[in-house]
């Protein structure tokens, strides 16, 4: 797997697959399905080799950090986004 953190806070932000190509420019990241626009080569590491065995399974972007150890940790900041409302 591969990671893409955001280098002032160690929140992992994107997960991808180890065959994604993944592009980090002095101005966004290019993914095969999206740009980062917000992050760059400035503020955000590309972690590859990630072991998908240590993924929590409830991982989603923003709710973990990434430690000097490779371990994941809580974000004690993350707030779960409300579910949607359905639409009648």
């Amino acid at each position: 797997m591969k990671i893409i953190v955001e280098n002032d806070t160690g929140l992992i932000k994107y997960l991808f697959a180890d065959d994604t190509i993944i592009t980090i420019g002095k101005d966004k990241i290019v993914t095969p399905d999206f740009i980062i626009g917000d992050l760059d080569v400035s503020n955000a590491t590309l972690v590859e080799g990630i072991d998908s065995l240590t993924v929590p399974a409830d991982w989603i972007g923003n709710k973990y950090i990434r430690t000097d150890t490779d371990t994941w940790k809580d974000n004690p900041d993350y707030v779960a986004p409300e579910p949607e409302e359905a639409t009648p």
